[in-house]
């Protein structure tokens, strides 16, 4: 079973991968077409397992866990190009939800 790792764990690994490489980051408005093209890459899955639009015979199915991963990968790319901590992002917005958005929703414990 593999063991799960922290978001700044993960971002670490990337780090350590891209700047493997002289290269090192693209920058950010490159990494923003990536990010673009790789979400257009994983809505048009989306759209082939629950929408109207198939695909044709000749085009190849991804799976969405990978297109996934890859608009995540970019997504670490830019955050850690900028020095950017996903964790730190994601808790501050999801305070910001839990606090805006307390009393939007129907709480499932409400529906009893």
């Amino acid at each position: 079973m593999e063991q799960s790792q922290t978001m700044e764990k993960l971002q670490q690994e990337v780090d350590l991968y891209i700047n493997s490489f002289i290269e090192g980051y693209f920058p950010p408005m490159e990494l923003i077409a990536r990010l673009t093209e790789e979400l257009g890459e994983l809505s048009r899955e989306v759209q082939h397992v629950y929408g109207m639009k198939k695909k044709k015979s000749s085009e190849a199915i991804k799976s969405l866990e990978e297109e996934t991963g890859d608009l995540l990968f970019v997504l670490v790319c830019f955050a850690n190009s900028q020095g950017i901590s996903l964790e730190k992002a994601l808790l501050t917005v999801l305070d910001k939800f839990k606090e805006r958005d307390a009393d939007r929703w129907t709480k499932k414990e409400e529906m009893i």
